[in-house]
């Protein structure tokens, strides 16, 4: 059934010329058996190759079939911002009743905006692709987002689901909400959980990159990303350095207490240097661990105390008269 709805898919790409082609192909596909009214925003960080002349070919193919209306449309950022920030831009320049966020890669298969608007018209707000298998990726990067979510999860306020990305549907109230919000950390998973509203999920198995390399490092990107998720939802790190000096004193005054038992009774312990050693680097440790998550906090604080724009765009193509909204913001 065709919807009299319009959508939005927004697509964050940097240094993705060789994957716009397919995806173009594959997304206005699912699209075009959705609804009519339809557009498709890529948010561009500058690129090293062709990605952004890729896009404006298949924008110049599209308006051949379609010259009353630019239904593909790309924001150029002024320098590199990185995806969180694209994507809210994206969000911020979108004008459908859903958006539908998505990579250029593929490894979000645009086979799935079907069944995302089908939840949609039942009333769900939000609907997020979950994950049931990655491939292609890497054994560390896959325990590493395993037990990522499982702390996220365990010390957040907040249900992040797991195994999931930004791919995902959300309703025009739901954008409305979450471009209120002021983080500058731009954490798209968290920050749609602190909108609320209900959501549900869809399955499936992720594929590997239709072609190149990933943008983020396969281990620290995702330990970056995970960070982002503990420290901007939850304070329970502050909490836990606090409970493990605590216990690091009880377990001093327990050695003391056992030392001066010792003393009167006469008997003699291995109390020597190594010990001393040991117990002097664990202490040191303890507090570079603690001081470096105090650190964690107070630089996101920083951040957000700087109020910077989270993105300046240097051109908007296919807009038209752009919406209500400044370049930079």
């Amino acid at each position: 059934m065709i919807l009299r709805m319009r959508l939005s898919v927004v697509v964050p790409v940097y240094n993705e010329e060789k994957n716009i082609p397919e995806f173009q192909r594959r997304v206005a596909s699912a699209l075009q058996a959705i609804t009519q009214d339809y557009e498709i925003i890529y948010a561009m960080d500058p690129s090293d190759d062709r990605t952004e002349n890729t896009i404006i070919d298949e924008m110049s193919k599209d308006r051949l079939d379609h010259p009353a209306t630019d239904r593909i449309k790309l924001i150029r950022f002024s320098r590199r911002f990185g995806q969180p920030m694209a994507t809210l831009a994206g969000l911020q320049y979108s004008s459908g009743d859903a958006v539908i966020v998505m990579d250029a890669d593929l490894q979000d298969p645009p086979e799935l905006l079907q069944q995302m608007t089908t939840k949609w018209r039942e009333g769900f707000d939000v609907v997020y692709a979950q994950r049931t298998g990655r491939q292609g990726e890497t054994m560390i990067k896959r325990v590493a987002s395993y037990f990522g979510y499982l702390v996220i999860n365990r010390v957040s306020e907040l249900n992040i689901p797991a195994n999931t990305g930004d791919f995902r549907l959300m309703s025009r109230r739901v954008i409305h909400e979450v471009l209120k919000l002021k983080e500058a950390h731009g954490y798209l998973r968290g920050m749609v959980a602190v909108v609320g509203f209900k959501q549900t999920s869809i399955q499936f198995e992720r594929p590997a990159r239709y072609s190149g390399k990933g943008n983020y490092n396969r281990f620290l990107g995702s330990l970056r990303i995970g960070m982002n998720g503990l420290i901007c939802f939850s304070d329970s790190l502050l909490r836990i350095s606090t409970l493990t000096g605590f216990m690091v004193i009880g377990a001093a005054l327990i050695l003391t207490l056992i030392r001066i038992f010792t003393f009167f009774a006469g008997i003699s312990l291995p109390f020597g240097n190594p010990l001393l050693v040991t117990l002097i680097l664990f202490m040191g440790g303890v507090q570079l661990i603690s001081v470096g998550i105090l650190g964690e906090y107070i630089g996101r604080i920083y951040d957000e105390v700087k109020q910077r724009p989270k993105f300046i765009v240097d051109q908007a193509i296919g807009f038209g008269e752009l919406p209500a909204v400044t370049k930079s913001t």
